[in-house]
């Protein structure tokens, strides 16, 4: 599929575009393989938005010691906006994201959707609902690890993990 139809179906807001910013989002659009483990973005500055088209992406932060914690995951057609967290001033925290299995991404240069976002009120909409809704899952993990005993916790995650690989069978260590 064409990138333009792509984001025609995929971003609410296209239709409100001018040609010229439609056509700066294209241009400043990468495709992208990332292998599995490979870190997709690390903190290192605002790497902008990526559009998973196949593949997983987890989203984790990362203790001073460390440990990991995953808030959550990005499946085919999600959207990654914390990537790109130059455009959105009000987050605050750091979030590293790795290809959970090998991944094909759109990539859409930060500065290109920024620009376009400072021009539109739809798009910085877009934005903050697509970080917002995101903002759930955290909570709901935050919920786990405050509430919930280990023993629950560590049952919950085999059984999402048996569901993400199709299988009672789970080649993974701590």
């Amino acid at each position: 599929m064409p990138l333009e139809k792509f984001y025609e179906t995929y971003f609410p807001f296209w239709s409100v575009l001018a040609e010229a910013d439609k056509q700066l989002l294209c241009e400043n659009t990468a495709e992208k393989h990332f292998d599995r483990s490979q870190p997709v973005h690390d903190n290192m500055g605002c790497t902008g938005l990526f559009i998973v088209r196949l593949g997983r992406l987890r989203l984790y932060m990362l203790s001073e010691d460390g440990k990991e914690i995953t808030l959550y995951r990005l499946s085919p057609g999600d959207i990654c906006m914390l990537s790109a967290s130059c455009v959105l001033q009000s987050v605050t925290f750091d979030v590293y994201v790795d290809a959970e299995e090998a991944s094909d991404c759109y990539h859409i240069s930060a500065s290109a959707f920024g620009d376009v976002s400072n021009r539109y009120l739809e798009v910085k909409n877009y934005a903050l609902e697509t970080a917002v809704s995101r903002f759930s899952d955290v909570m709901w993990m935050v919920e786990q690890i405050m509430w919930r005993s280990f023993d629950k916790r560590l049952a919950a995650f085999l059984l999402e993990e048996s569901a993400l690989e199709g299988s009672t069978s789970l080649g993974i260590t701590h």
